[in-house]
């Protein structure tokens, strides 16, 4: 049985490049733009994987970024992975419930290795 990854992304050139890669390499995807469907997809269905943009504008939040505070409330049954642009932000990241950091634009050889 394929392995399932969960993709949260609003941009759709990302969830295209996303999708694909992961499909290539032989995982179940499921997909949504959206923060607050996320959160019911998180519940209802397993994944091994989230990969979680955190700047989604539906779930904002003005202590957080919106899509960091959508995986604070994702009980996922893997790990989540998010990609953010910004540096120096990956420890802030993981401390706030992710379990690996990925920054846009992605080095596609470097996430098709680790994934």
């Amino acid at each position: 049985m394929p392995k399932t990854v969960m993709i949260v992304e609003d941009n759709e050139l990302n969830m295209k490049l996303f999708n694909d890669l992961l499909e290539s390499r032989g995982y179940s995807i499921v997909q949504t733009r959206n923060g607050l469907e996320a959160l019911d997809l998180a519940r209802g269905t397993p994944s091994d994987l989230i990969l979680m943009d955190i700047q989604l504008p539906e779930v904002s939040a003005s202590w957080s970024p919106s899509g960091l505070r959508t995986t604070r409330n994702c009980t996922p049954s893997g790990d989540t992975v998010t990609a953010f642009a910004m540096k120096g932000d990956e420890e802030r990241i993981l401390s706030g419930g992710c379990e690996g950091y990925i920054s846009k634009p992605i080095s596609v050889p470097h996430f098709l290795e680790n994934h």
